[in-house]
C-alpha cells in the first residue's frame, strides 16, 4: 500500500470512530484526546518491544501485538496530521529529504 492510500483510509476510519464517539458521548474526541491516545499506544510499543527482546516479561495476553501497535501509531500520526491540517505525505517526504541531505546521501 502506498502512503496516499494509507492516509485516505486512515481518515475514513477515524471518521467512523468519530460517529461512534458522537453516538456514545455526544461529541467526538478532541485533537488533544487523539494525541493522548497516540502517546498511550506509543508507550505500548515500547513495552511490547521490550517483551519481544526479552527485556520485559510478556503478558499472558499477546494481543494486541507489536506489529499491530506499530501500525496503529502510524495511523494515529496520519489522523493527527489530518486533524491539524498538515500534509502527512509532504511532511514525511521533507523529513526524509532533510535527513538524506544531512547524512550526505
Amino acid at each position: 500500500m502506498d502512503i496516499t492510500e494509507a492516509v485516505k483510509r486512515s481518515v475514513q476510519i477515524r471518521n467512523l470512530y468519530h460517529e461512534l464517539e458522537i453516538r456514545h458521548h455526544g461529541n467526538k474526541w478532541s485533537i488533544e484526546e487523539d494525541a493522548l491516545a497516540f502517546l498511550t499506544d506509543a508507550g505500548l510499543v515500547g513495552r511490547l518491544t521490550m517483551a519481544q527482546q526479552e527485556r520485559w516479561p510478556a503478558g499472558a495476553d499477546p494481543e494486541p501485538g507489536l506489529e499491530q501497535k506499530l501500525a496503529e501509531c502510524l495511523w494515529w500520526l496520519i489522523v493527527l496530521a489530518d486533524r491539524m491540517d498538515l500534509d502527512f505525505e509532504a511532511a514525511v517526504g521533507k523529513f526524509l529529504k532533510d535527513k538524506e541531505r544531512l547524512l550526505g546521501e
